[in-house]
C-alpha cells in the first residue's frame, strides 16, 4: 500500500463480498444450500459405479429414475429458496417430504447424507423469517418530521406500510373483490 492509496475506499473484492453478504442475509441462504447439497447424493448414488481395485460395484437400482427426479426436485427447491424466498414454507415442507421419500427410494436417501442435508435444509427454510428491521430502518428517516404524540408516529405521513401483497386490505379501499372494470 502506497501513500497515495486511500484506505477508506474498499476494493472490488470487498465490495462484492459485502454485496453477497447483504444478498445472503435477505433470504434463507443456508437452507437453500443444504437442500441443494442434499439433492446431489440422492441423484448420484443410484447411478454410481464404485471400484475397489479390479472389482466394480454397481449401485444401480430399479428406482434410479425416482432417485433422479427426487434429486432434481431438491436442487430446484434449493434454488427456489434462494430466488423466491416468499414460498419458503412450501419449499421447506416439500424438501422435508422429498427427503423422507428418498429413504426407501434412493439407497437410504443417498446413504443418509442427502436425507439429513435435505431434512435440515427444509426445517431451516420453514423456520426462517425475514428481517423486520430492514423495513423499519427504511421508514425511520421518513417519519422524522412527525410531531411527538402524532397518530402517524413511525410512519411516513400517517400512511402505514403493510406486508399485504394482494392489495386487498381495507385501507386501500379494497375488500377482496376484483372489479371487472
Amino acid at each position: 500500500m502506497s501513500a497515495e492509496t486511500s484506505a477508506a475506499v474498499p476494493g472490488q473484492f470487498t465490495r462484492r463480498r459485502l454485496q453477497f453478504r447483504a444478498w445472503r442475509g435477505r433470504r434463507p441462504f443456508w437452507a437453500g444450500l443444504y437442500v441443494m447439497l442434499g439433492g446431489f447424493p440422492i441423484m448420484y448414488f443410484p447411478y454410481a459405479h464404485i471400484k475397489f481395485g479390479q472389482l466394480t460395484v454397481a449401485m444401480a437400482t430399479t428406482a434410479g429414475a425416482g432417485s433422479l427426479i427426487i434429486g432434481v426436485l431438491l436442487v430446484v427447491l434449493g434454488l427456489t429458496l434462494w430466488f423466491q424466498q416468499h414460498v419458503r414454507v412450501f419449499a421447506g415442507v416439500a424438501a422435508i417430504l422429498l427427503a423422507l421419500v428418498s429413504l426407501p427410494v434412493s439407497n437410504f436417501g443417498g446413504f443418509i447424507i442427502g436425507f439429513l442435508l435435505s431434512l435440515f435444509g427444509g426445517a431451516m427454510a420453514v423456520a426462517w423469517a425475514p428481517d423486520k428491521s430492514a423495513g423499519r430502518a427504511a421508514a425511520a428517516p421518513a417519519g422524522d418530521d412527525d410531531a411527538p404524540g402524532d397518530e402517524g408516529a413511525g410512519t411516513a405521513h400517517g400512511v402505514q406500510e403493510s406486508n399485504d401483497l394482494s392489495g386487498t386490505i381495507p385501507a386501500n379501499g379494497a375488500n377482496g373483490r376484483h372489479s371487472a372494470g
